[in-house]
């Protein structure tokens, strides 16, 4: 075990109120362009904006700082057609009654179905991975603690940070999502979680008019 060893904070940004405020509200007018979109276009992305986007993933906070992500970034290809074959096949499953009568009824204003052919027209798609055991600092595996927290808030960032850069994004989790490990060779200690699928939004995309409905602030937060 290494002990604690401290270091100061380095520098960081520091804003007095007016601008912390006028910042927060710019980032808030950003955030709220973003949509979840289903029409892609094959329009190329290049590969250093994926890289980056995925650095500022790996900045999150995560249980024991061991990071149990891992991001692999698929461009269009033969792999891609594999996965569409695999995620279609879940995805009729559940439509066809797996998914329940209530999540069903959940999706029906957002207008889903078990075709998928945005996973192999989109520039990427980056299968977000956690690792039930992770490396320490040592290289030791152990228990990854707090899994599902720290790779849901890294997918968060790699979300915000596409956004940012001007591209579109889509969740994907069909359920199960095993099979993912057999076509990437990825090893049973690491777990599909989500397939995000990036691009631009093709000419004409539409999306649900359900989707612009979010919650105000008062449905959201309580301040005590």
């Amino acid at each position: 075990m290494r002990p604690y060893q401290p270091i100061p904070l380095p520098d960081r940004g520091a804003f007095a109120e007016p601008e912390s405020v006028a910042r927060a509200a710019g980032f808030l007018a950003e955030i709220r362009e973003r949509r979840t979109v289903r029409d892609f276009s094959d329009r190329p992305v290049a590969r250093e904006v994926i890289e980056a986007a995925l650095m500022a993933a790996g900045t999150a906070p995560s249980g024991a700082n061991l990071q149990p992500w891992r991001f692999v970034a698929i461009e269009r290809g033969p792999l891609r057609a594999k996965i569409r074959e695999g995620a279609e096949a879940e995805e009729r499953a559940f439509y066809a009654g797996k998914g329940g009568e209530e999540w069903l009824e959940a999706l029906a204003p957002l207008g889903t179905d078990a075709s998928k052919p945005f996973l192999e027209i989109a520039p990427w798609l980056i299968v977000v991975f956690g690792l039930r055991r992770s490396p320490d600092a040592d290289g030791r595996l152990r228990k990854t603690y707090y899994m599902p927290e720290s790779v849901g808030i890294a997918t968060g960032l790699l979300i915000t940070a596409l956004h940012h850069a001007g591209l579109a994004t889509l969740t994907h989790t069909p359920s199960p999502m095993g099979f993912l490990n057999a076509i990437l060779d990825r090893p049973p200690s690491e777990k599909a979680m989500i397939m995000l699928v990036v691009g631009h939004p093709a000419a004409g995309a539409t999306i649900p008019a359900e989707a612009l409905r979010k919650r105000p602030l008062s449905e959201i937060a309580v301040f005590m």
